[in-house]
């Protein structure tokens, strides 16, 4: 029998062995009723035993039921700002593609990078990399996705959306990855980065100094290794530069309505580049582009209903109900510290920093990771102050390691987004991603330990 089919037998033997066994002092009911959910809802993902969006849906009525939360604090998960952030950049992403915006910039890049399969890697990587050290990765994957899907057909991949071609889940991981990668290398690049900057006050340029070498060496390994992990199958571009250029001809000047979308697009990029000067969050910028591409008539509220993935928002908005309860429960809170106190004294700076990385990364993949940066970052400036260490010791390598989302689509929006395209699927997700978290965690601690540490505080 398959992992599929046997994951819900398997999720539910998981929960009821959870339930259980005793976890000592310190943990109500509904905390300890909330860890049984997450191992329930964590086998149900990873086997696809239901789509995610059902299993997201179940983690709805049994939190009331089960008495972890009431039903209207249980749907708070879909009122969170990254849900509006998502659908904004999907429907983003819709006018570029019907537009015809994203094919002339397909054929333009592809004309510069060349018609290889692995400089279309490293341009998927990249692209979305250098954009998200100053916007929000959903925003920067959003706005590739459409170029993504432009460029894999001209390989002449067929069908990529039934998982048969390895160029094309490179190309849509590397776009993924990239998109985290790049986070780290300003303190704008991610939200637990701002939260560990709120705590240890470090200068703009000074998380710069380490940052940005950290956010290109991830980048690099992230375009090696899905080209190693995922050879492409491919050789080039069908027709190479001749085809190129002959479809760049038959295009011919750009439209009236690529004019207004490149427009909106800018404007939209500016606003979100922009945030600290105007006071206009990242998700209200989202909306502002989207409703201005309804309002021009790039785009039609049926191109929203047929081409934003619909099932993907109710599955992300389950993960995010499933870590408010755990975060809300105490859950959270309880397990993180035990295993801190675990360790007891006279512990070295490395295994308290490797603990603590390894937690965050292990709850960022099931849980929102503003929420857990929220925990890890205060306990984590506690502990350095407590033994005289820089204040930013743990508390910036802890911010990474909550943005090394790589291993599951409920870890990260661009991940989910990712896996809504069909080209992967979660166990092809998993063998790329823990090779890059466990590289991550790596890198993290070399650069901690070395040009990092004169500007940690």
């Amino acid at each position: 029998m398959s992992f599929k089919t046997l994951g819900m037998p398997l999720a539910i033997i998981a929960f009821i062995l959870v339930m259980i066994v005793p976890l000592g002092d310190g943990l109500t009911y509904s905390g300890h009723a909330a860890l049984a959910l997450l191992a329930f809802a964590i086998i149900m993902w990873a086997s696809e035993a239901q789509h995610l969006a059902v299993t997201s849906l179940i983690l709805l009525f049994l939190q009331p039921i089960l008495g972890i939360e009431s039903f209207n604090n249980a749907v708070i998960g879909f009122a969170n700002p990254i849900i509006f952030l998502m659908i904004g950049g999907f429907i983003l992403a819709e006018a570029i593609r019907k537009s015809g915006l994203a094919k002339r910039f397909t054929y333009f890049l592809l004309k510069k990078v060349g018609t290889t399969p692995s400089m279309s890697i490293f341009a998927a990587v990249f692209s979305t990399g250098v954009l998200s050290a100053w916007i929000e990765n959903v925003v920067a994957f959003a706005m590739l996705l459409p170029i993504i899907k432009e460029i894999v057909p001209l390989f002449g991949v067929n069908d990529a959306e039934k998982g048969n071609s390895n160029f094309a889940k490179a190309m849509i991981l590397g776009a993924s990855y990239g998109s985290l990668a790049g986070g780290f290398g300003t303190e704008i690049g991610t939200a637990p980065n701002l939260m560990a900057a709120a705590y240890t006050h470090l200068p703009f340029v000074q998380w710069m100094i380490f940052g940005i070498p950290l956010s290109i060496i991830m980048l690099f390994v992230t375009w090696k290794l899905l080209s190693w992990i995922y050879p492409p199958e491919v050789k080039g571009i069908i027709g190479g530069h001749d085809t190129l250029n002959k479809t760049l001809s038959a295009m011919g000047s750009i439209s009236r309505t690529e004019k207004i979308t490149a427009v909106i697009l800018f404007f939209t990029i500016g606003l979100w580049v922009t945030t600290g000067i105007t006071g206009i969050d990242s998700y209200s910028v989202a909306l502002i582009g989207a409703a201005l591409y309804f309002i021009t008539g790039v785009v039609d509220w049926r191109d929203a209903q047929e081409n934003v993935d619909w099932g993907l928002i109710i599955f992300f908005g389950g993960a995010l109900s499933l870590g408010a309860a755990l975060l809300n429960t105490g859950a959270a809170a309880w397990l993180i510290h035990d295993l801190v106190a675990m360790m007891g004294n006279n512990v070295s700076t490395v295994s308290i920093m490797l603990l603590l990385m390894i937690i965050g990364v292990i709850f960022t993949q099931v849980m929102s990771n503003i929420a857990l940066s929220a925990i890890l970052v205060p306990l984590s400036v506690t502990l350095a102050t407590a033994q005289g260490q820089p204040i930013g010791i743990y508390a910036v390598p802890v911010a990474i390691a909550c943005s090394l989302s790589f291993m599951f689509p409920m870890a990260d929006p661009t991940v989910a987004m990712a896996y809504g395209t069909g080209y992967v699927k979660i166990k092809e997700i998993l063998k790329a991603g823990i090779p890059m978290v466990v590289i991550g965690i790596i890198l993290t601690v070399i650069a901690m330990l070395t040009i990092a540490k004169p500007y940690l505080g």
